[in-house]
């Protein structure tokens, strides 16, 4: 079984937000809400400064907090890769994945529910990418199986030094960021 993950080149990265721009349009996120954002760090004293840009999201974890606090069962992990998604129809707004999320990648939709990245699983099962790494102009995002040592992110990850957001949460994220 495949175990999905994201590989994001924060070298390439140049914070165009077309991927914030085809998630909302592919997934119809309302107005003032995202599923996904544009996130600077700038670390570092003047003037030996260092600026990461990168695109941030649900992480997909391997260990997510937002399903084992879900009082319905509505979050929950899919067959498919592992993606971690929302059944709309189980979930009661009662916000608790969206606190229990160290990463702030859940938000209420207007219409009551828990909404969030779901890595365009609707697409991936057409043997499509996501949206986001579809549309990226400077390729900076790939999309696989972290458990196929020949895929895209795999190789990417074994050449290249790379971190995760909040490791010390303990969620193992799947959302790696080259450096």
């Amino acid at each position: 079984m495949a175990r999905f993950g994201m590989v994001i080149d924060t070298v390439r990265c140049v914070g165009c937000m077309d991927c914030v721009v085809a998630c909302k349009t592919e997934n119809q996120v309302p107005e003032g809400f995202n599923r996904d954002w544009i996130a600077y760090d700038v670390k570092g004293t003047f003037p030996t400064l260092h600026m990461e840009s990168r695109s941030e999201r649900c992480n997909h974890c391997d260990n997510p907090p937002c399903v084992s606090c879900c009082p319905t069962s509505a979050s929950h992990v899919h067959d498919v890769g592992g993606v971690v998604l929302v059944d709309y129809d189980k979930c009661i707004g009662c916000k608790g994945c969206v606190a229990s999320c160290p990463y702030g990648a859940r938000f209420i939709h207007p219409d009551g529910y828990a909404d969030k990245c779901t890595f365009c699983i609707h697409r991936v099962e057409q043997g499509l990418q996501p949206a986001c790494v579809a549309v990226c102009p400077t390729h900076c995002m790939h999309f696989g199986d972290l458990d196929d040592p020949n895929s895209d992110v795999s190789r990417l990850l074994a050449s290249r030094n790379h971190h995760t957001l909040l490791p010390e949460a303990g969620t193992k994220p799947r959302i790696f960021y080259l450096t």
